[in-house]
């Protein structure tokens, strides 16, 4: 494993393995986290999940000493019901999800996901989806691009953007990574070329998100994820950006809570009982070594959450 899982111990400690549990990898990617997970099984197994078949075909190798332990699924993982499904497994023990794009997606220039190689728009997890990012920029109205610059990547230029891309696409399609990079640094103030953050960073951000559903592939997994496991047994969710947190927080608040009646209300009416407690009310962030060690973990938020 010649990477650096993110928060790696933290993910462990959280999980709180038992050796005989089943546990649910949903991203897999280099397999970092899957191989500590395992490692701590003996008559356990690992179900072990990644929309890209590149992760799965690449890391089932590199885990195949354990390969009794583990079950690889080619699958988004907001089909994670349906998978346990059929393998006739009904709950689980824990459950850890590394949000956002890999880093071996990052570093195949050709698969489109950096602003910092030149590569066709593609933008796709599961190179079968028929949605790629230049179906986005070149067919999608100016209205729908700036709302997915501005809600996916809060990026305060998204009209100027948006009206650059048209613009430009009027001429010819906007094929390549590089184009793309062209069109947005046009649209923005010199200033806001100066900043430290690439000028690209945020609509490739909101790109890989609208590419990939990403927002509603998590809000259907965190809803779900309840049903799923065993009392006490804890799930562990990686966020790298503010939207993806957000979502996490808000559906794990809503597990937990234990009343949802108006505050108007003098006393509780719902009846509503929770299904989970916050093990993290705030998010576990990497320390100074990690982020110095790998600079990818610098935005990354960790929240536990455990059945009841």
């Amino acid at each position: 494993m010649n990477h650096a899982p993110v928060l790696l111990d933290e993910c462990i400690d959280g999980l709180n393995i038992k050796p005989n549990g089943i546990y649910v990898d949903g991203t897999l990617g280099r397999g970092g986290h899957a191989l500590e997970v395992v490692k701590r099984l003996s008559s356990g197994k690992l179900i072990a999940i990644d929309r890209d078949i590149n992760a799965i075909t690449e890391t089932s190798g590199k885990l195949a000493e354990y390969k009794n332990k583990i079950i690889f699924a080619h699958a988004n993982f907001n089909n994670i019901a349906e998978i346990l499904k059929n393998h006739k497994i009904t709950s689980v023990d824990g459950m850890l999800f590394d949000l956002g794009v890999s880093s071996p997606q990052l570093d195949d220039a050709e698969r489109g996901f950096s602003y910092m190689h030149n590569a066709r728009l593609d933008m796709r997890m599961n190179r079968q989806d028929e949605l790629t990012a230049f179906e986005i920029i070149n067919n999608h109205s100016e209205e729908e691009l700036k709302k997915i610059f501005y809600e996916y990547g809060e990026e305060r230029y998204s009209k100027s953007i948006a009206r650059a891309i048209v613009k430009k696409r009027e001429t010819a399609p906007i094929e390549t990574t590089f184009e793309l990079n062209d069109v947005i640094s046009s649209a923005i103030p010199a200033a806001a070329k100066r900043e430290p953050q690439h000028p690209s960073k945020r609509c490739f951000q909101a790109l890989r998100i609208a590419v990939n559903d990403e927002l509603k592939s998590i809000s259907d997994l965190v809803e779900v994820i309840p049903s799923l496991l065993n009392t006490g047994g804890r799930t562990c969710i990686i966020s790298f950006h503010s939207l993806e947190d957000r979502l996490v927080k808000t559906i794990y608040n809503k597990h937990a809570a234990s009343c949802v009646c108006s505050k108007k209300l003098p006393i509780c009416v719902c009846e509503v009982k929770p299904t989970m407690k916050l093990i993290t009310r705030k998010p576990i962030i990497p320390t100074e070594q990690e982020i110095l060690n790998n600079p990818r973990a610098r935005s990354a938020k960790l929240r536990i959450a455990e059945k009841i």
